[in-house]
């Protein structure tokens, strides 16, 4: 059975791009950046540790 962790949303704007992300532990939250690479990086790190811990 599949079960969903969690779900992102991420757009683009003129000058930035905004994560946002939401999970039964953490909630809905948001993050910001002038780059994708480093939305990524922070989604990535967040979440690694939400669920490492979780």
């Amino acid at each position: 059975m599949e079960e969903s962790l969690c779900s992102i949303e991420i757009s683009r704007s003129a000058n930035q791009f905004v994560a946002r992300v939401q999970t039964e532990l953490g909630g809905l939250r948001e993050y910001r950046s002038r780059t994708f690479e480093e939305i990524l990086e922070q989604l990535v790190i967040d979440l690694q540790e939400e669920f490492e811990t979780g």
